[in-house]
């Protein structure tokens, strides 16, 4: 655990997907589906929002080097881990990103077509960028670099 006392990088890397899977299951006629889409989309970036302002208000300036550290052992074999933490400009990076979800969202509200696919983007997006910012291992960050490309297109 970290100083968060939960997994609070992975929480807010991981959140959005179950915005994801919430707006892929929706059903319904056109408008009441596309409503939904839009405010599971926007809420789910809120609440990412708040865990990205209490990772800064618990983020520690006067401490060297990376805070929040997670690890897992991923490939004992090849020596790869799945490390997430955050430094000074990781973390400006993340509040940047979690801050500016919201605004897109909503400034693309007058979408009208492929509003599920629009929003799953937004949100696979989100999360690839957050998950690049923290990542500490190299195959990690490469994954979620690549992965960037995807809802891109």
């Amino acid at each position: 655990m970290n100083q968060a006392g939960f997994p609070i990088l992975s929480l807010i890397t991981f959140l959005p997907l179950a915005g994801v899977a919430y707006i892929a299951s929706l059903r319904g006629d056109d408008a009441t589906f596309t409503c939904k889409a839009r405010y599971a989309a926007l809420i789910t970036s809120l609440i990412v929002l708040a865990l990205g302002l209490y990772l800064w208000a618990s983020f520690d300036p006067s401490q060297a080097g990376f805070q929040f550290v997670e690890t897992a052992q991923w490939l004992s074999g090849a020596n790869i881990e799945y490390r997430m933490g955050v430094d000074g400009i990781s973390l400006f990076l993340i509040l940047l990103t979690v801050f500016l979800t919201p605004i897109a969202i909503l400034s693309s509200w007058s979408i009208t077509k492929r509003v599920r696919e629009f929003m799953i983007a937004f949100l696979l997006l989100e999360t690839m960028t957050v998950g690049m910012f923290c990542a500490l291992d190299f195959l990690v960050f490469y994954i979620f670099f690549e992965a960037v490309l995807l809802p891109m297109y």
